[in-house]
């Protein structure tokens, strides 16, 4: 029996200690998994720890991956989003009396302000949504999904999918169109 898991090779490998095979599935998913938790955190950093959980899972997982029930790449985008919805919940019980000082590390005080104020107002406009909404747009539009794909992930239909997203660019259409002088 074959399988339509692009994955499952590499996996067999992993799960066999083959050469190079970790190194291989951290070259293939890693890009996609800091892309989704960084935009779902919005902290570098908390987004290299997350994508270490998901590596420390696949690791341990890889000889117990039974081919067939899901796609190995839907699996590890669920324990991605899982593991930053869990780091965001935590984040909200923490309070802080003063918030740390940092520098920005963007550019200049010269270079690219209206682009920079945009990216700030569109990325504040996708932190105040609802959790649902702002997987679903993130999965959507920054990690590039298929609706199939993204419902699968949310563990939701397609129509739920698509209700969410509509309300979330409604959200987002008022929040910006109403930052604006």
């Amino acid at each position: 029996m074959t399988s339509n898991d692009p994955d499952e090779a590499l996996l067999k490998r992993v799960a066999g200690g083959g050469d190079g095979a970790v190194r291989d599935m951290v070259a293939r998913k890693l890009p996609r998994l800091l892309g989704l938790a960084n935009r779902l955190l919005g902290d570098r950093a908390e987004a290299e720890d997350v994508a270490q959980d998901v590596f420390l899972r696949i690791w341990r997982q890889a000889g117990k991956w039974r081919s067939g029930e899901a796609l190995f790449d839907t699996w590890i985008h669920r324990v991605a989003l899982n593991l930053c919805m869990d780091r965001l919940r935590k984040r909200r019980e923490i309070y802080v009396a003063q918030p740390p000082d940092r520098a920005d590390p963007g550019p200049g005080p010269d270079g690219g302000i209206a682009a920079r104020e945009e990216r700030d107002a569109v990325k504040a406009a996708i932190d105040a949504l609802p959790d649902r909404q702002r997987e679903a747009i993130v999965l959507q539009y920054y990690q590039e999904l298929s609706n199939v794909e993204a419902a699968a992930l949310m563990g939701i239909g397609v129509e739920a999918l698509e209700s969410l997203l509509a309300r979330a660019r409604r959200n987002l259409r008022a929040s910006l169109v109403g930052d604006r002088p």
